[in-house]
């Protein structure tokens, strides 16, 4: 077995070994747009082996907050810490993997191509990348064709599976359920139960009532920009 390495479909495939994030605390969080107040003191936290459902309104600031936490947004004030590296955000990104309301996938490539440019980018050999991402998203029948000829469901199973290519110990995923068939959305509840059964810490923007509860999943409520329960 290769160092770093995870059995997936009768595959070996490893990746670069670099530091986990253990558990991320969030700290009086606020995030301005001009003179609208998106978050509005948010603390809370996230641990590694947890699968956390953000729920609230449109407009309550769950996306903001996601975006937050993977780095993409900076707070206006207040603090963000990786355990165990503090609040270096750039090592914190290193073990993110994003999965956006919209793919984001290259629509002139096909679903091969865009996971093994995200494996080149990572260092990972592109061929065994693609095949464990392929086995795990369930993309073999249409992962040779180019993105902009896919489903929606058939893009966020690329993006999925990019998104997991270097095992991130923070999984971020928003919306990745609406407008999802059954079968996609089947796939992508049991990757986030085995993502969080491997160790990371999945943090998902959610608007499918009943769906945490099925999952286990803990709720973290948002309503005004505020954390009402979690």
């Amino acid at each position: 077995m290769p160092a770093g390495g995870r059995p997936w479909g009768g595959l070996w495939y490893s990746w670069p070994s670099v530091a986990e994030v253990e558990r991320i605390e969030v700290r009086a969080v606020t995030r301005l747009f001009g003179a609208t107040l998106a978050l509005r003191g948010v603390s809370v936290d996230f641990t590694r082996g947890e699968l956390v459902f953000l729920e609230g309104p449109n407009g309550a600031g769950k996306s903001t907050l996601l975006a937050v936490v993977g780095t993409v947004l900076s707070p206006s004030s207040g603090t963000v810490h990786y355990h165990p590296m503090g609040d270096d955000r750039e090592r914190a990104r290193e073990q993110i993997g994003w999965v956006a309301h919209d793919s984001h996938c290259y629509r002139e490539l096909t679903g091969r191509q865009n996971v093994e440019l995200a494996a080149r980018l990572r260092g990972i050999e592109p061929r065994a990348a693609w095949d464990w991402a392929c086995a795990r998203v369930g993309a073999s029948s249409f992962g040779e064709r180019r993105v902009a000829t896919l489903s929606r469901g058939q893009k966020q199973r690329i993006a999925l599976g990019r998104a997991l290519v270097h095992r991130p110990s923070i999984v971020l995923l928003d919306e990745p359920f609406s407008g999802l068939d059954p079968a996609s959305s089947e796939r992508l509840e049991g990757v986030l139960l085995e993502e969080r059964e491997r160790g990371a810490i999945v943090i998902v923007v959610n608007h499918t009532p009943g769906l945490a509860d099925r999952l286990g999943a803990r709720t973290v409520r948002i309503e005004g920009g505020r954390v009402v329960s979690a």
